[in-house]
Formats: C-alpha cells, structure tokens, sequence
C-alpha cells in the first residue's frame, strides 16, 4: 500500500481531495449538484476526443470540462439553469459516445474514464495536477467573499453591484478545473459523489461557512486516503468506495444532527 509505485496515487488523490472539499462546499452550499453531474461528462468527452487525436488527456478533459461550464453558465442566461444544464450533459455525452466509437479504446481505457484508476496514475501527470489544482485554489480564494455572498444572499449580493453572473460562470470554471483533476481519479460517472457527499456532510455538522469548507476538505481527505487503501486491498475501483463513503458519510452526519436536534446540549 505504501510501495513506491503507490506515491503518485497518494500525491495525486490528496491533491484532487483537498480541491473537490473546497469547490464542493460551494457546490452544495449554491445547489449546483447537477453541474458537479454534467461538466465531468464534458471532461470524459474531452478525454475520449484526446485519445482519438492522440494528446494527452488532461488536456482534452480540461478544455471541455471549462467548454461544458461556458456553455453552462451562458445559456443560463437565456433559460432555467437546469435546462442549460441538462442540454449541456446531452451534447457532451453525444459527443462521448461519438469518440468512443469512433476511436474504439480498449475496455480498461474506458473503465478507467468512466469509474477511476487513481493506481495508474504516472509520474508525468503529477505535474499538471498540482499546478492544476493550485491555480484552481488561488482563483477560488481570491473571489471567495463574493462567491459566499453571492451564494448565501444571491438578491442581496445583485442589490449591493456585485456582477452575480460574472461570479457564477467564475465559478463554473473552476468546477471545470476541479472536474479536470478529479475524473482520472474517481472516473467521470462518479466525480460528483466526491464533491457532494463530503461537503454536504460538513455542512450538515457545521454552521460557519469558514469551519464548513475546512470540515468539507477534511472529509474529502479521508474519503479519497481510505479509498486508495480499499482499492488496492480489495482491486476494485476507486470511484465505488467514494462513492460509498460519501453516502456513509451524508447519512451519519444525518443521524448526528437529529441526535443533536432531539438531545441539544445543555
């Protein structure tokens, strides 16, 4: 577990953890649960359109990853944001499927897209992940008091001049970012788990939002680090025990604030 070959594993996963807590908090906090859904489907079309062509693909699953948030936060504009949301998962995964077709990848190739291979992930893509993932950080701290107002109080923020719609398609892509990271990792059917379950865990069990994005990173952490050992201990992907644990972690959580709520402390 703890062998050479495991490094890149551990690096990587915690990388994409601390980020998937941090944009995950948001993602829960503005209810954009079904973006976190659709943009990793536009990365797997992105990476799938990278095999094709034969470049390395982080750079497919990050420009259309940022292309589906684009898409996203613009027709937004114009429509109801979950029929702008839900077009753009349609297109993307037409898309998908057209690649796939097209290239005709080998099964694992598709399995490691889909759920996840966080085992092989090679020395060259750590690089990327970690300047990735910290110009994803400093663009989230650098607008992280608009995007908490703009989240909290969306008519308030409008009254008070803040640019809303600049704000959430900034947002958009910085999901996109994190989205990037994260598919090679859990896999594209399930990167959304990692970025509800824990953050919506943590902020369920804390009410100050500066607590409950440390709580959402922390939890993520532990999910992605257990994750990584049950992969390797049981060789099944990693994206099933996310997926798994976040849903443990949601539901215990659940269970602690009904506790709280029927015995508040005295």
């Amino acid at each position: 577990m703890f062998a050479s070959f495991m490094t890149n594993a551990w690096i990587s996963g915690t990388i994409v953890a601390l980020l998937a807590g941090a944009v995950g908090f948001f993602v829960v906090l503005r209810g954009a649960s079904f973006a976190a859904h659709a943009i990793p489907n536009g990365a797997f079309a992105g990476a799938a359109g990278a095999y094709l062509v034969g470049i390395s693909p982080l750079v497919g699953l990050v420009s259309f990853a940022v292309l589906a948030a684009l898409g996203i936060g613009v027709s937004s504009r114009r429509t109801r944001n979950d029929v702008a949301t839900a077009l753009s998962l349609v297109a993307m995964l037409a898309l998908g499927a057209a690649f796939l077709a097209v290239n005709l990848l080998y099964e694992p190739t598709i399995n490691a897209l889909l759920f996840g291979e966080i085992l092989g992930v090679s020395s060259s893509q750590i690089l990327p992940v970690i300047v990735l993932g910290v110009v994803s950080v400093i663009v989230l701290a650098w607008f992280y008091r608009p995007l908490l107002f703009t989240s909290v109080a969306p008519e308030l923020a409008r009254a008070r001049g803040i640019a809303t719609t600049t704000v959430d398609v900034a947002f958009l892509v910085v999901v996109a970012l994190a989205t990037a990271l994260t598919v090679p990792v859990v896999g594209a059917l399930l990167t959304f788990s990692l970025m509800i379950g824990p953050p919506a865990a943590a902020r369920i069990l804390v009410s100050r939002p500066g607590w409950a994005v440390a709580g959402s990173i922390g939890l993520s952490v532990v999910t992605v680090w257990a994750s990584i050992a049950a992969s390797y201990l049981f060789n099944l992907p990693i994206g099933f025990f996310v997926g798994a644990l976040g849903a443990v972690l949601y539901l215990g959580a659940r269970v602690v604030a009904r506790r709280r709520a029927t015995h508040p402390a005295t």
